[in-house]
């Protein structure tokens, strides 16, 4: 774990408590790797979560399919909501992307930890981050 940059709930929490962002009705998280920064953005704002389960890569951050793969239907209707889709980690965009398109119809600004988005909390940081919720280290 050593070549991994170790963040504390602490320096999350901070960091979400901080952002500033835009106006928004609803927060979706994409599970799993989302599941955590999108419940404390869903918290702090006192706004309704829903996730939605894609899948991309394996726990060693590999792709193990061409594009993200959708692995539960959304049970909303979210056409025409204003959405903070949220997500820990975003390297290539494809989990975005895909994400995006499931919810054409609704006004999307993106938020990550680290990586590319609107939102990204830790901007600074471009290696491999050990999350305090990641029991695997």
């Amino acid at each position: 774990m050593s070549d991994k940059v170790i963040l504390s709930m602490e320096e999350i929490s901070k960091r979400i408590k901080e952002v500033v962002l835009p106006e928004f009705d609803i927060v979706v998280g994409i599970a799993t790797g989302g599941s955590i920064p999108a419940s404390l953005l869903a918290y702090k704002t006192s706004k309704p979560l829903i996730m939605i389960r894609l899948n991309f890569r394996d726990p060693e951050n590999n792709p193990i399919y061409d594009e993200p793969k959708l692995l539960s239907n959304i049970s909303n209707d979210l056409a025409g909501e204003k959405i903070i889709l949220v997500d820990d980690v975003s390297v290539s965009g494809k989990t975005l992307i895909k994400a995006k398109s499931l919810l054409a119809g609704s006004t999307i600004t993106t938020f990550v930890l680290k990586g590319k988005a609107d939102i990204v909390i830790f901007p600074e940081i471009n290696k491999c981050v050990a999350w305090p919720w990641n029991t695997t280290g």
